[in-house]
C-alpha cells in the first residue's frame, strides 16, 4: 500500500486493545473476536480509529511464536475490512522483525507498531539502517514507537527526517524527548502522522499531530471519540479538558495498583472488567486484581462519569 493510502488510514483514535486470557492464561481467541465486532459497532472505524493488537498493553512480549499470528489473524476477520488492524514488533534484531512483519502482512494487517532494536544497543545509524530495510522489505504501514525512556530508545529529530523517504515508515508515536523539545516534531509532521503518546493532546494538534493513543477505548470508546471530535474540530482546549477528567484519576490509582502488582495491561483490564466487558488476568507474574483495588475503581469511574457494570 501506498504511503499516501496508508496516512489516510493510520490517524484518530489508535486503541491499544488488552488481550483475552481465560483462567488457565490461555488465549480466547472466541472473546477477542467478540470484542472486535463490539469496537467496530461502537464506532472504532476506519478513519476514526486504528484497532492495535500484540502491543505492550495487549501483554505482546508474552505471546508465544503459535499464539501472536492467531491473534492477528482473528482481529483481522472480526475487523471485516471496517477498521484497519495494527500489529506490534517489540524491540527484535532486523531479521527477525522483517520475518514477523512478513507474517503479520500475509495475515491482513494494514500497519505495524515498531519499536527501535532496543537489545542490539543501537545507535542512530543503526536506528536507520534497522527502519530502512524493514521498510523495504514489506507493503504495509510502519509506526514507529519512539520509547526516549529506555537505553538506546531515543530516535534524534535528524534520524526522522531521514526516514520522510522511506516508503513504509508513516507514522510515529510521539512522547516527550529525553535530550531535545517536545515541539522538535512541528518539523516532523509534514512528514509523518505524529499520534500523542501521553497527555499533551492539545500541543500535539497545535504541532501538527492527528491522532493518539487511546486512554480506555476498549471499555468506553465513546469517551475517546468524543475526545477526538473536539480536537478535529479545533475544540482543543475542550479536548484536553475532556481527555485530562479521565486520565488523571485514572493514572493515579494505576499508580497505587503497582505497589501490589505491576502490569501495563492492569488497568485496562481492570476498568473493562469494571465496565461489564471483563478480558480476563493477565499472565503471571501480574497478579489479578484484587476485590478492593476493583471496588476503589468502580467508584472513580462512576466518579468521571462512565457507566459501571452492575
Amino acid at each position: 500500500m501506498r504511503r499516501d493510502e496508508l496516512k489516510k488510514l493510520i490517524r484518530g483514535v489508535i486503541v491499544a486493545t488488552p488481550t483475552p486470557f481465560d483462567n488457565e492464561f490461555g488465549l480466547d481467541y472466541a472473546r477477542m473476536g467478540e470484542m472486535t465486532e463490539w469496537w467496530v459497532e461502537n464506532g472504532l472505524v476506519e478513519g476514526r480509529a486504528v484497532i492495535k493488537c500484540m502491543s505492550l498493553m495487549g501483554e505482546g512480549p508474552q505471546l508465544s511464536e503459535q499464539e501472536w499470528p492467531q491473534l492477528v489473524k482473528t482481529v483481522v476477520l472480526a475487523a471485516n475490512g471496517k477498521v484497519p488492524v495494527m500489529g506490534s514488533i517489540h524491540a527484535t534484531d532486523t531479521i527477525r522483525s522483517i520475518d514477523n512483519a512478513l507474517k503479520a502482512q500475509d495475515l491482513g494487517a494494514t500497519a505495524l507498531q515498531v519499536s527501535p532494536p532496543l537489545f542490539n544497543d543501537p545507535n542512530q545509524d543503526d536506528i536507520l539502517r534497522y527502519f530502512e530495510s524493514l521498510s523495504d522489505a514489506i507493503d504495509i504501514g510502519i509506526m514507529i514507537y519512539h520509547t526516549p525512556w529506555h537505553s538506546h530508545g531515543e530516535i534524534m529529530p535528524e534520524t526522522f527526517l531521514k526516514m520522510a523517504d522511506f516508503e513504509q515508515i508513516m507514522a510515529i508515536k510521539w512522547c516527550e524527548p529525553n535530550s531535545y523539545k517536545y515541539e522538535e516534531m512541528e518539523a516532523l509532521a509534514p512528514h509523518f502522522n505524529i499520534l500523542e503518546n501521553g497527555s499533551n493532546l492539545k500541543v500535539c494538534y497545535q504541532l501538527g499531530g492527528c491522532g493518539f493513543l487511546d486512554e480506555e477505548a476498549p471499555a468506553y470508546p465513546q469517551h475517546d471519540l468524543k475526545i477526538l471530535d473536539l480536537m478535529e474540530s479545533g475544540k482543543l482546549d475542550e479536548g484536553q479538558e475532556l481527555w485530562d477528567s479521565a486520565t488523571g484519576p485514572l493514572q493515579s490509582f494505576y499508580r497505587r495498583m503497582t505497589v501490589r502488582s505491576g502490569g501495563q495491561a492492569r488497568l485496562k483490564k481492570a476498568v473493562m472488567e469494571a465496565m461489564g466487558k471483563s478480558m480476563g488476568p493477565m499472565r503471571p507474574p501480574s497478579l489479578p486484581h484484587s476485590e478492593e483495588e476493583m471496588e476503589e475503581l468502580r467508584g472513580i469511574i462512576r466518579s468521571i462519569g462512565w457507566p459501571v457494570s452492575g
